[in-house]
């Protein structure tokens, strides 16, 4: 089974926007390499099912301003979970009854989940 089967990736301009700040702030990236790396993302994203897309913002439950731009993006497409390694986030968690878990949890529970079906 293919990721692409099972999740949808939606990404918003804005968090576009932030990975390419850390890749280029963070990591010193030449502009081509984010370039091509958001095209990537750009893919996944619509292979997956998802989109990118520009939420309204409406959220104002988290006390960072980024992390509601994050929860826009969530409630704008009905998203069944988040996963980030934000501990703001993270501590919202069930955001109005949506969990937002860890990569490391989210593939924890993919992998639980699919050597189950296996069985």
């Amino acid at each position: 089974m293919t990721d692409a089967q099972e999740f949808s990736l939606w990404l918003s301009p804005h968090i576009l926007d932030n990975i390419a700040r850390v890749l280029r702030e963070g990591y010193q990236w030449p502009q081509e390499r984010i370039e091509e790396y958001l095209d990537v993302l750009d893919d996944i994203s619509q292979n997956s099912g998802g989109d990118i897309i520009a939420p309204p913002q409406t959220v104002s439950d988290c006390p960072d301003w980024e992390d509601n731009r994050i929860l826009d993006l969530a409630a704008e497409v009905g998203a069944m979970l988040v996963v980030s390694n934000d501990s703001d986030l993270l501590a919202t968690s069930p955001w109005r009854g949506t969990p937002v878990l860890t990569p490391k949890h989210f593939a924890e529970k993919v992998d639980g989940m699919r050597r189950y079906r296996r069985r």
